[in-house]
C-alpha cells in the first residue's frame, strides 16, 4: 500500500458520458486551492459497477482526500476544498463528509421517501433544504447513518465492498456502513447555501432489490444495534 500524500485531494469519477464529466471537470477546475496543496481527477471508463470502479482508481492515487463523485456533480461552492479541511480539522473521528445523509436506516431498506439531511440543487428537486431545522447548532454538522454516493469525501482508505455490490444500487450505503464498522464518523455539513448542483437522470432500479436484501443480511442488524 501506498503512502498517503496528505496535502492532495483526489476526485475519483466512475463516468460513461464524457459531456458530463467535462462539465463536472469544469467546476472541479474553478474550485480554489489551498495552499500548498495538490488536486488530481482519475475516470473510470467502462466500469461493471460503482463499487469495482471506486477500488481501482483508489489504487492509483496516494491522495490523503479523497472525493467520490457522481459525473453529474456539479460544485458550486468554489471554498469546497477549504470546507472540507475545516470539517475534517474538527474531529479525528470524522471519516468521511457529503452533502446529502440519512439519520436512521429503514428496516425495509427502501430508501424513497426517508427523510434526510443537506441541502443541493438538483434537476429533480430545484433547491432542496431536505432538514435545516436538524443541523446541529453546535457546530453545524448533522451525523448521519449514512451519506448520499452523489458525493462523498473520505480522509481514510477503506476498500468498497465490490464483493457484495457489484452493480449501481446501495453501494454507498454499504461504504457508510464499512466506515461505521470502523468507528468513524458520517457527516453532512451545514450549507446555508448549496455547495453542488446534480444533474440527476432517471436511474434504473431493476436491480435494487437483489442488492436490498444482500444489504439487510450483511447490515441490519449491527446498524439497528448502534442505533439503540
Amino acid at each position: 500500500m501506498m503512502d498517503m500524500n496528505g496535502k492532495k485531494f483526489c476526485f475519483l469519477i466512475a463516468t460513461n458520458k464524457e459531456e458530463f464529466y467535462s462539465e463536472c471537470m469544469y467546476y472541479i477546475g474553478s474550485l480554489q486551492v489551498p495552499e500548498g496543496y495538490a488536486v488530481e481527477c482519475v475516470p473510470i471508463r467502462g466500469a461493471a459497477g460503482m463499487a469495482a470502479a471506486y477500488n481501482a482508481a483508489m489504487r492509483v492515487t496516494d491522495a490523503g482526500y479523497k472525493i467520490y463523485m457522481h459525473q453529474d456533480v456539479f460544485i458550486l461552492n468554489r471554498h469546497f476544498l477549504f470546507d472540507l479541511l475545516t470539517v475534517f480539522g474538527m474531529d479525528p473521528a470524522i471519516g468521511m463528509v457529503g452533502v446529502s445523509g440519512i439519520r436512521e436506516l429503514p428496516q425495509n431498506m427502501m430508501l424513497w421517501g426517508v427523510p434526510r439531511v443537506g441541502s443541493l440543487y438538483g434537476s429533480e428537486t430545484g433547491h432542496a433544504d431536505y432538514a435545516a431545522y436538524a443541523y446541529e447548532p453546535a457546530d453545524g454538522l448533522t451525523d448521519v447513518a449514512a451519506l448520499d454516493g452523489l458525493l462523498m469525501a473520505s480522509r481514510v482508505d477503506v476498500r468498497w465492498r465490490e464483493d457484495l455490490f457489484d452493480g449501481w444500487d446501495l453501494y454507498d450505503i454499504s461504504q457508510s456502513m464499512e466506515f461505521r464498522r470502523r468507528g468513524y464518523r458520517l457527516v453532512v455539513p451545514e450549507q446555508k447555501v448549496p455547495w453542488v448542483y446534480h444533474d440527476k437522470t432517471v436511474s434504473s432500479v431493476w436491480n435494487y432489490n437483489k442488492y436490498r436484501k444482500i444489504f439487510q443480511q450483511e447490515y441490519l442488524e449491527e446498524a439497528r444495534a448502534a442505533e439503540g
